[in-house]
């Protein structure tokens, strides 16, 4: 729990707030919260937590990323990482030593695969694995992906590439064990929908995700396996229908959506929604698809989607997760390549996805950081606000100011400036079943606190922030806190600047 002192100490956060504070009350625009503090209406699972996504398995065998881990694991409870490359060339799975350069004929050396799952393990998180993506020993062409050159081609013999990924499942159950491997999803591939992800088409899709589920599913029948992981909800239909006519093993379904693709790819002709409703809407409407027909009521995981925007984030998990078994946001940590070496820590306008660098969290870590201390047992509430309790029996309230904020469709972090439509607002909240004058704490995160962006600017913002200036970052990065009481009428009232949010504890 951040106290008082952490918020009187964050100069530029408790400058932004006194400011906000002192906006014509007016002028500004009022939005009613009602909670009702003695009616439950069932449960909060915290989906959010299921998973978070990352750049690729190697990124993960450095002890900054791990650092980074190990704080979303302890102050966002995430369960399981998600990333690409388990099986790119550079983590030598056929790969030949020198003393054996002349054998043509190494089997699989599973050495760097067992150290990145051994990391995870390590910092008590799951793998959700993704099978992806092609050894060049299995490849059937050369082409490939990114900084780290994936090669993104099918198998060229599907007989070889279901025998590889036997003997990588039978390999993890033997080094972790068939019960903790059992809850482990297997997502085949990423993205085969997109011509950077995958050279082959639809079909070919189709029979390589038949040969690793198959080949699955010949280990232990209770592994999970899933797909088609598409961008942009697509092909959920087509995969159904093949998979049922096929008799293929499906246990999940998994795809991804981010708010700024295109909505015409999405949803179709029709009206255009508010950026914050697309992956709600197209969450929603996968759901709807996918329970019409052969896989019906199949948990469905949103694993990878994005937003750097706090209430955006709030406001995407709470309309999505009653249709979600996960979701997966993408990325917890800044150590990312996936397009090449970043030349920054921190930067104005779109810094990409990461949640965190080097320590350093961004509005969007904080923000899983205010989620995570939310109950398990969900509160009537009307308004923008997630109301819950915790088995111990106290009430926590989420609220947020929803902005328009645009969300990059394409490659994210290139954009010099960020383009907000909101206001500032003030949220009214009133409180059923809780006594007049009863403290609080309220906690914010928005662009100004929760935020280290006014002590990077404060330093002349640099480019390569040093050791000490890293370590300050971190202190300031951190969300800030106040106490205050309820009126005589049991209400509180918060001003809250676009895309900000705020959480109410009672004591």
């Amino acid at each position: 729990m951040f106290d008082r002192r952490t918020f009187l100490a964050t100069t530029a956060a408790g400058a932004a707030l006194a400011s906000a504070r002192g906006a014509s009350a007016a002028t500004m625009a009022r939005v009613a919260v009602e909670v009702n503090t003695r009616e439950r209406i069932g449960d909060l699972p915290h989906v959010w937590e299921e998973c978070v996504g990352s750049d690729r398995a190697a990124i993960t065998l450095r002890e900054e990323w791990r650092d980074d881990l190990r704080r979303g694991v302890a102050e966002a409870g995430f369960k399981r990482v998600r990333f690409h490359g388990i099986f790119n060339d550079e983590l030598g799975v056929f790969g030949r030593d020198i003393m054996a350069m002349q054998r043509k004929d190494t089997g699989p050396n599973w050495l760097n695969l067992f150290r990145v799952y051994d990391g995870l393990i390590a910092n008590k998180v799951a793998p959700f694995i993704e099978l992806g993506f092609m050894p060049s020993r299995l490849a059937s062409g050369t082409r490939t992906f990114g900084f780290y050159n994936a090669n993104i081609t099918p198998p060229k013999s599907d007989v070889e590439y279901g025998a590889f990924i036997k003997g990588f499942t039978a390999a993890l159950v033997d080094r972790y064990g068939i019960e903790a491997v059992r809850e482990w999803p297997f997502e085949v591939w990423n993205e085969p929908n997109l011509a950077f992800f995958w050279s082959g088409d639809k079909q070919r899709y189709f029979d390589m995700y038949k040969a690793a589920a198959t080949a699955i599913k010949s280990v232990d029948p209770r592994l999970k396996v899933g797909g088609p992981a598409t961008s942009k909800t697509a092909w959920l239909g087509d995969f159904a229908a093949w998979s049922s006519a096929n008799n293929v093993p499906v246990d999940f379904v998994a795809t991804h959506v981010y708010a700024g693709d295109n909505q015409k790819e999405v949803f179709g002709d029709g009206p255009t929604r508010s950026i914050n409703d697309v992956i709600p809407d197209a969450i929603a409407q996968a759901r709807r698809l996918i329970d019409s027909g052969p896989l019906a009521n199949k948990p469905l995981w949103l694993s990878e989607w994005s937003s750097d925007s706090p209430a955006m984030i709030v406001h995407t998990i709470a309309n999505t997760m009653q249709h979600c078994a996960g979701l997966s946001q993408w990325t917890l940590s800044g150590m990312y390549e996936e397009l090449g070496v970043d030349n920054y820590m921190l930067k104005e306008g779109s810094m990409g996805w990461p949640m965190m660098i080097s320590g350093i969290a961004r509005p969007s870590f904080n923000t899983y950081r205010l989620l995570h201390r939310l109950g398990m047992q969900r509160l009537a509430a009307k308004g923008p606000a997630l109301a819950s309790r915790t088995a111990q029996g106290k009430t926590s309230v989420l609220v947020w100011n929803l902005a328009e904020v645009a969300q990059p469709g394409g490659i994210p972090g290139m954009t010099a400036d960020r383009n907000v439509r909101g206001e500032t607002k003030t949220i009214d909240l009133t409180f059923s079943g809780v006594s007049a004058g009863k403290p609080v704490t309220v906690s914010y995160v928005d662009w100004e606190r929760g935020s280290p962006l006014p002590a990077w600017r404060a330093m002349g913002s640099p480019q390569y922030p040093k050791p000490d200036q890293i370590a300050a970052l971190r202190r300031a990065s951190q969300p800030v806190s106040e106490r205050l009481r309820l009126s005589r009428q049991s209400t509180l009232s918060l001003v809250l600047p676009p895309e900000g949010l705020a959480l109410v504890e009672f004591d």
